[in-house]
């Protein structure tokens, strides 16, 4: 990879989890709502930028892993953002939860694919970068434990809609990922 990619690589390393972070403070009854939804979606952005490189980092040694762990990532975030969306949409028309949710029971497919089938996808792929940066030694071990941690607890934290849990999930995936892009900068600089 070029010197320059590594900057933009490192930046969404540091804003994917930021952005997402900043996305719950804005939560209005336990939904994203416009602003929240609208950081959300861009972490979104982010977050797959993120994926790439980091799932790139494993593709010398595990090939197949990085290929793999790198499509359920993007199909997670890409769900993740669609959350973001529902939030938005929710608070410009005024749709309680409950009317969405038994509107979505109406297209169990189509919903299933697009949020809550997919949904989980993007903690797992967390899981799973951690599992192989452990496995590997790509980085520090506490970096590798608290994505693997960080992915066990944000679905915990969401499907709660619990506020100070969402943002302790943030908080503890937060932590490793600003590590990484600080190690990406400084081999950069190498």
């Amino acid at each position: 990879m070029l010197q320059s990619n590594q900057t933009v690589y490192a930046i969404s390393v540091f804003l994917a989890p930021l952005l997402m972070f900043i996305s719950s403070f804005f939560w209005v009854n336990g939904e994203y709502g416009v602003t929240g939804g609208t950081i959300l979606i861009l972490s979104t952005v982010f977050w797959i930028m993120a994926m790439s490189y980091l799932f790139g980092l494993l593709k010398t040694r595990m090939p197949g892993i990085a290929q793999w762990g790198l499509l359920i990532a993007i199909f997670g975030f890409f769900s993740g953002g669609l959350f973001g969306f529902v939030g938005v949409l929710t608070e410009i028309f005024d749709i309680s939860h409950q009317t969405y949710i038994d509107a979505f029971a109406k297209y169990p497919v189509s919903t299933g694919l697009l949020l809550f089938w997919s949904g989980p996808l993007a903690p797992l792929s967390l899981i799973l970068l951690g599992v192989f940066f452990l496995r590997t030694k790509t980085t520090k071990s506490w970096a590798a434990v608290m994505l693997i941690v960080g992915g066990l607890v944000f679905p915990a934290s969401r499907i709660s809609r619990n506020e100070w849990l969402a943002h302790l999930a943030d908080i503890i995936l937060l932590l490793p990922m600003c590590y990484l892009a600080t190690q990406i900068l400084f081999a950069q600089r190498r």
